[in-house]
């Protein structure tokens, strides 16, 4: 639809918004190559009209003068310093195969590593193409942010469901009794979860009679709305989770409905959870041991259930055990595949179908043994890879829509890390705390440039639907999609290495292979293609989520086994390991609904207003430490310290503190000049590498022992 004005033609463009994991449905309308506006689209099946700040951003981002439209080569400045220079397409993918090529030829495809961001996952292109380049370089040195982020979740699903990708989806829209923990969608807007337009599900929820309970050191946005929030001690998750099992098991409140007849390990799992009982979850958890009881004998008793559980829980010590006791509870209590339970997605491009369901262990980091995940290595044992001599050092880096320095544990240390690289090669549109350090910068084109097909967040939706939108803007000249860029590099490694390069296929002719051959395709009534997604430009819903099991299961037999050994064993740890006694404080992290990892501090939409980058703490420990408003502290941890300002807040619990993620700017080389005006710090200078998940390997940002004092 177009009007004309008499600045030029105004034209509607229908578009998801790429910048967190609602999706949310937007109607963009632009005249030449500008924004006029940008709003919900009412009609969005999912979104149904919402958007947050950040969709508004998208114009910002696009715009933004400090994000590269030309590749860049680092050269070597005045003085001691580097700076980047503009180059030509053809001499940057040159420089950038050619290094990569050099470090395969010295030192074997180990010697090259590979970081890929969370930003990957909402561009298409960068899913479909990564193997166009990877499959020529098979190295044991594969990292994301997976593995400080969500992995826990892959791996139970691999466990429990037989793939990676088999995640139970809460159906908020038609339960009666949600327990949440570690979780805060009204800032997120959900995460393993797609629910745009939270808060008026959650309120909806609330209206018929329902009950949300938050579990939560700090009493989040979420928690502010729900029916019950419990300030729980940092890190202590697992013996809540383990001692509702217990309890569940020993009032004989199982029942597991019609997941009976595929269940098995169940005795085994109570056999393993009977030491946690109430009384002893209270002293590890800080909640009292009624309050747990209430918590199971709610769940228990209640027609339609969920157990759910997010970063909080996930990225911490017993990230994985935690996400296992969470699909045990939703078992026990019949809540599994269930309508107001939890159910499995069935999205248009089934990538349950499509790709591998994983595997775990088949090789391990070299310095501390830590395990692969679906052949990729944690990233808190990246710096330590790189540092270390021998064989399968990571000799030269290549890190796509990537900034570890910011978003892993012990950044700083990975900071300087990165400078003792051969060669490092960046997939980014802008040159930040980690590219920094690249010797070329390759830029795709801007969101807005390229078409989009949400092919990791239909996998979480709360209801199945589908949606592409074609670019709102043209591909300016001499500029690359980012799948082009991957190919071109991967043609060129493949003629070196005398290797067959991978035929260059455009994702949206995969999406539409994809579509036609999945559950809404060619064999159903539905007929779905991509052109048919291009005539309902808002998406189509195919409805809410349904009971599909056990056909949906990936296991042998199609049956759940509950008893995993490596989680049974990681009960035990639970035991032995907890309750701490910490002289100090606990860390733990915290999300804004203008925040998303560290790239989004560079627009003014996003950043504005009050100062966020600040550590809370509790009224109670301000004022026995001395601490007033808006002081300057010392947050110091083993491996570092910084120095913020105090926030002092009633919403957290005493003994805990809190950062958020993704600041720390304003270092030396980047080029991102509203960040560097207001930079924070980085909480994972503080956060540590050595702190993980020793089951997984996942990252321990949460819980994170630590100093305060004033400066």
């Amino acid at each position: 639809m177009t009007q004309t004005q008499s600045s030029g033609e105004v034209k509607q463009h229908y578009r998801a918004c790429h910048l967190c994991e609602a999706i949310c449905g937007l109607v963009i309308e632009t005249t030449g190559d500008q924004v006029l506006s940008i709003k919900g689209d009412p009609n969005d099946p999912l979104s149904r009209g919402h958007i947050c700040p950040k969709a508004v951003a998208l114009q910002d981002i696009h715009v933004d003068p400090d994000r590269l439209r030309k590749p860049v080569k680092r050269v070597r400045g005045e003085g001691s310093g580097y700076q980047h220079v503009e180059i030509d397409w053809e001499e940057a993918l040159d420089l950038a195969a050619d290094g990569l090529i050099r470090t395969i030829r010295e030192h074997g495809v180990d010697g090259v590593g590979a970081y890929f961001g969370n930003p990957t996952v909402h561009n298409y292109g960068m899913l479909t193409h990564q193997n166009a380049l990877f499959r020529h370089i098979r190295t044991r040195n594969r990292y994301s942010a997976t593995s400080v982020d969500q992995l826990p979740h892959h791996l139970i699903s691999l466990w429990l469901f037989g793939h990676k990708l088999l995640f139970p989806i809460p159906d908020i829209d038609r339960c009666d009794y949600f327990l949440m923990l570690g979780a805060n969608p009204l800032a997120s807007n959900g995460s393993i979860w797609t629910v745009p337009d939270v808060k008026k599900r959650i309120n909806a929820l609330t209206s018929r009679g329902g009950k949300l309970v938050v579990v939560d050191p700090r009493r989040t946005e979420t928690a502010e709305v729900a029916s019950e929030h419990h300030a729980i001690i940092p890190g202590s998750d697992a013996a809540l989770l383990l001692a509702i099992i217990n309890v569940l098991s020993q009032r004989d409140w199982i029942k597991l409905r019609h997941l009976e007849a595929y269940i098995d390990g169940l005795d085994e799992v109570i056999s393993a959870v009977r030491p946690f009982t109430p009384g002893w979850a209270a002293e590890v958890t800080g909640l009292s041991a009624s309050t747990i009881e209430a918590i199971a004998r709610d769940m228990a008793s209640a027609e339609r259930g969920i157990c759910y559980g997010r970063m909080g829980v996930s990225t911490q010590r017993f990230g994985a055990l935690c996400q296992w006791a969470i699909q045990v509870i939703n078992i026990m209590t019949g809540n599994l595949d269930r309508e107001g339970g939890s159910l499995f997605t069935l999205p248009a491009v089934d990538q349950v179908l499509g790709t591998s369901p994983g595997g775990f262990g088949r090789h391990h980091s070299r310095v501390r043994e830590l395990p692969e995940f679906d052949r990729e290595l944690p990233a808190a044992t990246l710096a330590e890879e790189i540092l270390t001599p021998g064989e399968g050092q990571v000799r030269a880096l290549f890190t796509g829509a990537g900034n570890p320095v910011l978003s892993t544990p012990s950044g700083a240390a990975l900071d300087d890390a990165l400078e003792t690289l051969d060669f490092m090669v960046s997939l980014d549109p802008w040159i930040n705390e980690t590219t920094r350090h690249a010797d070329v910068i390759l830029p795709p084109t801007s969101p807005l440039e390229h078409d989009h097909y949400d092919l990791a967040f239909h996998v979480n939706a709360v209801r199945n639907t589908a949606r592409y939108n074609p670019p709102v803007f043209d591909k300016p000249e001499g500029a690359m999609h980012d799948w082009e860029i991957l190919s071109a590099l991967g043609e060129r490694v493949a003629k070196a290495l005398d290797l067959e390069a991978a035929p260059v296929i455009p994702p949206d002719v995969m999406m539409d292979f994809a579509l036609r051959a999945g559950p809404y395709g060619d064999d159903s009534e539905h007929k779905v293609s991509l052109d048919a997604l291009k005539a309902n430009p808002s998406g189509i819903d195919f409805g809410p989520l349904k009971p599909q099991l056990p056909d949906r299961l990936q296991t042998p037999g199609k049956r759940i086994n509950l008893a995993v050994p490596k989680v049974l064993d990681d009960v035990l740890r639970v035991y032995e390991e907890l309750p701490e006694v910490d002289e100090g404080y606990r860390l733990i992290g915290r999300r804004h609904v203008r925040d998303c990892n560290s790239w989004m501090h560079n627009f003014h939409r996003l950043v504005k207003g009050r100062d966020r980058c600040t550590l809370m703490v509790n009224p109670e420990d301000a004022k026995r430490e001395g601490w007033q408003e808006g002081e300057r502290v010392t947050v110091a941890s083993r491996v570092g310290s910084i120095i913020t300002h105090v926030e002092i807040t009633p919403n957290i619990r005493s003994g805990v503190v809190s950062l958020p993620h993704g600041f720390g700017h304003a270092r030396e080389g980047t080029r991102m000049a509203l960040a560097n005006d207001n930079p924070g710090v980085s909480c994972n200078d503080i956060t540590d590498a050595g702190f993980v998940d020793p089951l997984c390997g996942n990252a321990a940002l949460n819980g994170v022992p630590v100093q305060v004092s004033r400066v």
